[in-house]
């Protein structure tokens, strides 16, 4: 019997209970918004995959395995579909713009080394390079790649990614000594992966705070610019 952390909310077989078939679709959401909007970046979708595998060996996921692949395997097509199509609309502009928050330049000429260095390939790499594999579908958009194309090495992507890493969640949860540790500890596995999921967006977002801080700090203690005098103005006002 798992022993809970806390108050009977906080335990992890009342909620799973709670949670009931919402914990799939939850995890589509998810699994959708890092594949296809630029805000997803600070999912991390890989430890989402290895979770929801894992609780699937267990039977806290009440859907039967092959149906999760199927709907995770579906929400990071579609996903990065949505991403293509939002590059190719707004095009390159989308990712030059300086008044962007939610994307440092760091990210996007990391991704453009990525794209240009692998090709059409590097659709199916990014699948398991963070942060990459949320800016490359819209990349490939901009860039003006075939749709069909893209639709293709998306397709391969988003089936090896999700099957792999879920697949790994779930027979990893079949393996006698992790069964054993999992389900007296799955509240602290399941805390686990709460803040392995907001820390990545907390530690991004803290860091783009901290900069945009020095940039203003800068900003104030710099000299202002000299006066520049038009000496043919001087001269004709001039005795």
């Amino acid at each position: 019997m798992t022993n809970a952390l806390g108050p009977g909310w906080l335990d992890p077989n009342q909620m799973l209970e709670s949670a009931g078939t919402w914990g799939l679709w939850v995890a589509l959401a998810v699994i959708f918004a890092e594949c296809g909007l630029l805000i997803g970046f600070a999912f991390p979708g890989d430890t989402l995959l290895f979770a929801i595998g894992l609780l699937s060996s267990q039977g806290y996921v009440p859907e039967p395995f092959g149906i999760v692949l199927v709907v995770l395997t579906a929400g990071a097509i579609v996903g990065n579909a949505v991403g293509y199509e939002i590059g190719r609309w707004a095009g390159p502009p989308l990712l030059e713009r300086e008044d962007r928050r939610w994307l440092s330049a760091e990210h996007i000429e990391r991704t453009r080394t990525f794209f240009e260095k692998y090709g059409p390939p590097a659709i199916v790499l990014a699948r398991f390079v963070p942060i990459v594999r949320t800016v490359i579908t819209v990349t490939a958009g901009a860039a003006g790649m075939a749709r069909r194309t893209f639709l293709v090495y998306s397709t391969l992507g988003g089936v090896v990614w999700v099957c792999g890493v879920t697949s790994l969640g779930y027979f990893l949860g079949n393996v006698p000594f992790v069964r054993d540790y999992v389900q007296p500890h799955l509240d602290l596995i399941l805390i686990s992966v709460v803040v392995l999921s907001v820390l990545p967006a907390a530690i991004h977002f803290g860091r783009d705070r901290a900069r945009r801080r020095r940039a203003a700090e800068r900003a104030r203690q710099a000299p202002p610019a000299p006066d520049v005098v038009d000496q043919g103005s001087s001269r004709s006002s001039g005795p």
